[in-house]
């Protein structure tokens, strides 16, 4: 028995010799010879590429970086997290592959950091799929022109500043005025249309994710988005690196051939936290101290947003940065660059806001470079003069504070613009869905609320989308249906407004409406 026992495993053993195969594994390793304020410096790692990552071996455990300075004697390389008990003279090991995020389907509704590890107590991500962070933006020949809107849900942008599918559009302004809230309902507003959403948070208060988060959960938008925080506590390579992680994870939904809408909030603070880690890394400063490639800091990132050609998948990502400006000074080194690089910028003005008018979009200043190929043509019919109506209505209403005297035409520009400017006005998170953004902007330019008092406007509004929704939904299904107003919609649209009018007991005689308009003159 002993002796078949021993048999059995000489034979065992003479099939694994014959079976081993001797496989070489070569590792790169480096010593840590400065360490501090989240940066090493490496040396012995002569090989290493840009952005590839580096796993520093501690007492306590592994740490890990990303390669980001090739010197000629040394690696400067930005830790990812916390630095632990990291020391000189700490062993490094080259990964030999560049920076990668998780990316599929199980991102969808987390809440990720920017190396994919997740925030929300929701355990793991298990997906096979991993994309780098750094990618070549695709190539002119793989894109085509946007010709699908976005559509975000908040009325003065549907209507003048139209964001197309594959667009780059800048919401821009001064702390605390809205922008992020214009980014949030636009994720609201995508709610079965067919998009998914990735919303970057960068040097972002934990606190204000947290209540973003629970907004899109209440409105059932957390089943297409993913959220990338990089908090305020965080260290500065992970904000860095946020808005790249972002990309990645929308880029594999864009390979698939779907569209996806990536909000980065906000870019100035990436700005900085690039800095920061430039002037670590003992890079040369430049204007306001930012190294000489800013430009190309926010130039690779937004560049990947395109919107693909059929031969090529036919997806798109679409990206909303965030610029925060000082005072308004959209002329500063930051915002200007990042005008420059997108198609266009939503600017958010101060005074409007003071002044009541939210969202405070200046329509002058804001402008889409896709402009109405972005637009349903609906919307491009009503919508066409509504631009240059809230700009006249600026300059008139500029004139006449000076109390002169104003002929008929002008005064009736004067009271439709009032009207026009109470219809741009909306509360937050409560987009409005497009057909109903058409009827009420055809009731402006049509005359027909020309009887409704200025201080009933929201009301009236209010009213004539329930009215549409119980009486003639059948128009604002065609309307979404046809996308464009043909005669027998316009006849229906006009009827049901007029339907909706006699029901009404606060409107306006149409012969008092002068009288009105001039006594309240006399008593400004």
């Amino acid at each position: 028995m002993a002796n078949n026992t021993k048999d059995f495993i000489v034979e065992q053993l003479k099939k694994q010799i014959e079976n081993f195969k001797a496989e070489d594994e070569q590792k790169t390793f480096g010593l840590v010879t400065e360490v501090g304020d989240g940066i090493a410096r490496v040396s012995g790692l002569s090989e290493a590429m840009m952005s590839e990552m580096l796993e520093f071996k501690t007492k306590s455990g592994s740490v890990y970086g990303v390669a980001l300075n090739l010197d000629e004697d040394s690696v400067g390389a930005v830790i990812l997290g916390p630095m632990g008990d990291l020391k000189e003279g700490d062993e490094v090991v080259a990964m030999k592959r560049i920076l990668e995020v998780p990316v599929g389907e199980n991102v969808i509704g987390r809440v990720l950091d920017p190396l994919g590890k997740p925030l929300d107590g929701k355990g793991e991500i298990k997906t096979e799929k991993y994309y780098p962070v750094e990618k070549i933006a695709p190539g002119v020949m793989t894109r085509e022109s946007v010709s699908e809107p976005v559509q975000t849900g908040i009325k003065p942008i549907d209507a003048m500043i139209p964001v197309g599918r594959g667009q780059r559009e800048l919401i821009i302004g001064d702390r605390q005025i809205g922008k992020t809230a214009i980014a949030v309902d636009t994720i609201i507003n995508q709610k079965g249309k067919n998009m998914k959403c990735v919303y970057v948070g960068i040097g972002q208060k934990e606190s204000k994710i947290a209540n973003i988060v629970a907004k899109l959960e209440e409105a059932g938008a957390m089943e297409y988005t993913t959220v990338v925080l990089a908090g305020a506590s965080d260290p500065a390579s992970l904000l860095y690196i946020s808005p790249y992680a972002g990309t990645a994870m929308a880029e594999y939904f864009l390979d698939k051939g779907e569209d996806v809408l990536v909000v980065y909030d906000d870019l100035s603070k990436h700005a900085v936290a690039y800095r920061e880690v430039s002037l670590l890394l003992r890079r040369p400063p430049g204007r306001e101290a930012y190294p000489g490639d800013v430009f190309y800091l926010h130039s690779r990132l937004l560049e990947r947003a395109c919107k693909l050609n059929p031969e090529f998948g036919g997806g798109s990502i679409t990206a909303l940065p965030i610029i925060e400006t000082q005072a308004g000074d959209v002329s500063a080194y930051i915002p200007t660059n990042v005008i420059s690089i997108t198609d266009g910028q939503i600017y958010l003005e101060p005074d409007l806001f003071y002044q009541g008018q939210r969202p405070a979009i200046n329509a002058g200043l804001s402008v889409s470079r896709v402009g109405s190929s972005a637009q349903i043509k609906a919307m491009k019919k009503v919508a066409g003069k509504m631009r240059l109506e809230a700009a006249q209505y600026r300059e008139l209403a500029a004139f006449a504070q000076f109390g002169s005297d104003l002929d008929d035409e002008t005064r009736k520009k004067l009271e439709r613009g009032k009207r026009l400017m109470e219809i741009l006005k909306q509360d937050q998170y409560s987009p409005v869905d497009v057909s109903h953004q058409i009827a009420i902007y055809y009731s402006l330019i049509n005359g027909l609320m020309d009887n409704v008092p200025v201080e009933k406007v929201s009301e009236f509004e209010e009213g004539l989308y329930q009215y549409l929704n119980d009486m003639n939904k059948d128009v604002l299904d065609k309307i979404k249906e046809v996308g464009k107003l043909d005669e027998e919609i316009e006849k229906s649209l006009v009827k049901t407004i007029n339907d909706y009018k006699d029901t009404l007991e606060y409107l306006m005689p149409e012969e008092d409406t002068k009288e009105t308009e001039e006594s309240d003159k006399e008593n400004k």
